[in-house]
């Protein structure tokens, strides 16, 4: 069955091919754009223009989708960015689920981060509050916790997997590792896309191993 899908940060590292993902299995797709990057949407996306921090002006135009992707955050978090995840991450997952349930939405799907974590605090922590909204809205929802995502641009971490590997053989540290894995931005995507055609009927968590079995 195709889905009508709206989704906000569709021009970024995730967005972008999902949503190309999501037109090439026949769904229909609108993205929350500003202006200026309307142009970096895939083509058979429809761009609604807003402010993701500012509801007005977009939110009437979230109906009839049945479901709501939310992709915005900081680009590049790091742990100098604390206030950044306070006015952007924070304040745009607050807005979405608000909109998102007012619209009548059915399915309303989150990326978050792997938690708990050694390090990041604030950006889980500002995270743990938008997975903790989304449980309060009592929106059937989906909820990934990636720790990161590997792919163009975000290709350094590779240098780690001989320790992951060496991680997941020792007892006490295999649950951690598993848990932080490093994940292709692929198996995300289908993951979302699998969780778009078959959702919910409750708020359902996926941490990195079941998102890399799919």
């Amino acid at each position: 069955m195709a889905r009508d899908v709206f989704v906000t940060g569709g021009t970024g590292y995730v967005g972008s091919p999902l949503i190309e993902a999501l037109l090439a299995r026949g769904h229909i797709v609108r993205a929350l754009t500003r202006a200026a990057s309307a142009s970096r949407l895939p083509a058979g996306a429809v761009s609604v223009t807003g402010n993701a921090l500012e509801p007005a002006g977009w939110t009437a135009h979230i109906a009839p989708a049945d479901t709501f992707v939310h992709l915005i955050g900081t680009p590049h978090p790091s742990p100098l960015k604390a206030a950044e995840f306070q006015s952007v991450d924070l304040v745009s997952v607050r807005t979405a689920v608000q909109a998102a349930a007012a619209a009548g939405v059915r399915h309303f799907v989150y990326v978050s981060v792997a938690h708990p974590a050694p390090m990041m605090h604030a950006f889980v922590a500002v995270r743990q509050q938008g997975e903790a909204m989304i449980a309060d809205s009592r929106l059937p929802a989906t909820i990934l916790r990636p720790w990161y995502i590997l792919g163009p641009g975000h290709r350094w971490p590779y240098v780690l997997v001989p320790m992951y590997a060496l991680m997941r053989l020792v007892p006490s540290l295999k649950a951690g590792a598993e848990r932080l894995a490093l994940l292709p931005r692929q198996a995300v995507i289908d993951t979302i896309v699998r969780c778009i055609e078959s959702p919910p009927d409750r708020l359902t968590v996926l941490e990195a191993p079941q998102i890399t079995r799919g």
